[in-house]
């Protein structure tokens, strides 16, 4: 009995790792053809005609005091006053968390998200784009410096707050960044049979 709770037990980890390690890391998964799972760095040599991969883009790590001024200046370069605004979390609170938001005409919100966009991309911010989530018209994801930042508008159902005065001719434009290092995660490289 202690031996199948053990392979019931372990079968469970593999797959919690494979899970996580898939949403978090997906150029490190592996699948083989006889249903190997393999995570980590790729098991594959390249063969010597093949064009060398270009290298991931990789940048010093941020201060949340430099994606503050970050978000003041793509704001700024779409024509906005950052005070007319208001911070996604208080200066200080999180370390790890920052962000504007600003409630702004519909007519107008999709030349403004551009623009920002623009900007982040002028700073050196890289497009890091979710299949299942972003949407060139509502939502666009950056990453840079172990920071991602989220730029979206969202409308009058999905408003932050159940006391916000948006009308139906009104939406949110909001630049919302987290700090994830993964660096700070080690992945192993574990090879798991399925099946």
């Amino acid at each position: 009995m202690n031996a199948l709770l053990k392979r019931v037990w372990t079968g469970l980890a593999a797959t919690l790792v494979v899970s996580l390690a898939a949403v978090v890391m997906p150029d490190h998964i592996q699948i083989a053809d006889d249903g190997r799972v393999h995570l980590g760095a790729p098991v594959s040599t390249p063969s010597p005609s093949s064009a060398e991969p270009e290298p991931e883009f990789t940048s010093p790590p941020l201060t949340r005091d430099a994606v503050d001024e970050t978000i003041r200046t793509a704001i700024g370069a779409a024509g906005l006053d950052p005070a007319q605004g208001r911070p996604v979390g208080a200066a200080g609170a999180d370390a790890k968390r920052t962000g504007w938001t600003a409630v702004r005409e519909k007519s107008a919100a999709q030349a403004e998200m551009n623009a920002v966009c623009a900007d982040l991309e002028r700073q050196g911010w890289k497009s890091n784009p979710n299949p299942k989530g972003d949407s060139p018209d509502a939502s666009r994801s950056y990453k840079r410096g172990g920071w991602y930042l989220l730029v979206s508008t969202r409308g009058k159902t999905q408003a932050p707050s159940t006391t916000s005065t948006v009308t139906d001719s009104q939406t949110y434009l909001t630049l919302a960044a987290f700090q994830l290092n993964l660096s700070d995660l080690p992945l192993p490289d574990i090879t798991v049979r399925i099946g």
